[in-house]
């Protein structure tokens, strides 16, 4: 009997397995261990967590249904499969802070595989938070025989007074460069002729009319945009939060000239993967020759920030929500419906606007030479 009036049943073995006597020591046994107090079930699911390795870990914590999106899921995998590539079949106890603060190190000095000079601090950063997150979860998940968590204290915790502080990345275009960069893509694309450079030019300067991040522009579908009433829908952005966001004048000539293509559901289809255009480093290599400094999609996004911010005057509360970022203000969070932000269509105009205006001063058609 265990606690007060509960019924312990434990299995001793397959019947053949044991033999009779063989049955009557381990029953004496567990009878024994009883009667000290311990339960030989709490007992026996300890020896098994004991043995959960890092991969197991792993895959429990990311095939969560509805937790994580697919990058997310991604880069916890690789980095157990990559970064703790000699972890991850080991116990999950069996990791200790010497080992995380040695890993760390060797990360931070001299790269995943130990051939970077500079070292990767942000992986090292990003590797080790990964880390924290699934020993976290293993010690929820999984108790000792006591009741106390399998980890009673997490080794990446002892990481906190020694991590690389990373320099905030503010890299954009220029103010000057925002329309020579705008104009460029303007005048690229009435010479392209071929479909995969054309959508990748419209695909960049969506981004730079909407601010947003790479992958929500790219996997657009258009049962997911709504011309005639001026907004476009994110059912799954990176906050999680759905969400309608408006479209300026030019961001919705831009969409209503794309083909459609009866078998590619996605606005910025690529004809050579059949799915939706990725990543057009290419351009982006075109782009930064221009811009003078060298640009990807979110240095365009930091642009439109600084855009809206600096130059539009657009108060931070709106931008907040123009580049779909979860906001700390309670007010908004639980009271303020940010679902549909059709009512932000002016300030998405204003920053459309800014743009065509620099191109204009760029191409110097409306360039006054004034006499003193």
């Amino acid at each position: 009997m265990i606690g007060s009036n509960k019924e312990a049943r434990i299995t001793i073995g397959a019947f053949g397995v044991f033999t009779i006597d063989q049955a009557r020591d381990a029953a004496r046994e567990h009878l024994r261990t009883m009667r000290m107090g311990a339960d030989p079930r709490a007992i026996k699911r300890q020896d098994a967590a004991m043995q959960i390795t890092l991969s197991e870990v792993c895959g429990a914590y990311v095939n969560r249904p509805g937790k994580l999106k697919d990058s997310s899921k991604k880069t916890i995998e690789r980095h157990v499969a990559t970064t703790f590539e000699g972890w991850k079949n080991k116990p999950v106890i069996s990791i200790t802070e010497d080992m995380c603060r040695n890993r760390y190190n060797e990360i931070l000095t001299k790269g995943l595989r130990g051939d970077r000079m500079q070292g990767s601090p942000g992986q090292a950063n990003q590797a080790f938070s990964v880390l924290s997150a699934l020993l976290n979860y293993a010690a929820r998940q999984h108790k000792r025989a006591d009741g106390t968590p399998l980890i009673p204290f997490n080794p990446v915790d002892g990481l906190k007074d020694h991590r690389a502080r990373l320099k905030p990345r503010t890299r954009r275009v220029i103010d000057s460069r925002i329309g020579a960069v705008w104009q460029s893509l303007h005048d690229w694309r009435l010479l392209t002729a071929q479909p995969d450079s054309a959508t990748a030019n419209d695909m960049v300067r969506f981004l730079m009319l909407t601010g947003l991040r790479l992958t929500e522009a790219s996997s657009l579908r258009w049962d997911q945009v709504f011309l005639d009433d001026g907004y476009f829908h994110l059912p799954n952005p990176k906050n999680g939060n759905a969400v309608s966001m408006p479209l300026s004048s030019q961001a919705k000539e831009l969409l209503a000239h794309r083909p459609r293509e009866t078998t590619n559901p996605y606005v910025f289809a690529s004809s050579t993967t059949g799915t939706h255009m990725k990543d057009p480093r290419a351009l982006w290599m075109r782009l930064s020759k221009v811009a003078g400094n060298i640009i990807s999609a979110h240095d365009l996004r930091r642009s439109y920030t600084n855009i809206a911010l600096r130059q539009c005057r657009i108060e931070k509360f709106r931008v907040d929500l123009l580049t779909n970022h979860v906001s700390s203000d309670v007010t908004s969070v639980h009271y303020f419906d940010t679902t549909n932000l059709q009512w932000l269509q002016l300030e998405a105009q204003m920053i459309a606007d800014f743009l065509d205006a620099q191109a204009v001063i760029t191409d110097g058609a409306n360039v006054v030479q004034l006499r003193a």
